[in-house]
């Protein structure tokens, strides 16, 4: 019984583990927009990523070459789920909230965001991106 309860206390562990590592790197992700290391940016998505938006789905190469006509001022990621896929691949979600420049526009978003990311040769790539609208909040009702 010992041994069922340490396998399942470290397969937690390594689950946090592997959430805070995609988390970490999801957020480098996002500190490349704000530094402007598209090198950096590129290194961390897939070859073959899908990356999806309002636009419709797009690869890596058209998503880097977008993203660097993008910079962020700030922004911060909340309500952060994790689910672990594989031993080697997890999926995020989360509400991303941002502001920046988009080719020479201003802008402030609120959107939902999945990523789902694996490590392959001990580093960590996004293979797969979505961005959907936040909502506005509901007003509360009249009374």
């Amino acid at each position: 019984m010992v041994s069922l309860a340490l396998f399942l206390l470290m397969a937690a562990s390594s689950a946090d583990s592997m959430r805070d590592e995609i988390v970490a790197s999801e957020r480098a992700e996002l500190d490349c927009l704000k530094t402007g290391d598209m090198k950096t940016f590129a290194g961390l998505i897939a070859d073959e990523a899908v990356f999806v938006d309002s636009r419709g789905a797009d690869g890596k190469q058209p998503v880097v070459e977008h993203s660097a006509a993008v910079h962020l001022d700030e922004f911060s990621m909340d309500d952060i789920r994790f689910v672990q896929v594989s031993p080697d691949s997890g999926l995020i979600a989360y509400t991303l909230t941002e502001k920046g420049s988009a080719h020479g526009h201003e802008f402030s978003a609120r959107v939902h965001v999945s990523a789902l990311w694996t490590k392959r040769g001990g580093r960590w790539v996004c293979l797969f991106s979505q961005e959907t609208p936040a909502r506005a909040a509901k007003p509360a009702p009249l009374q």
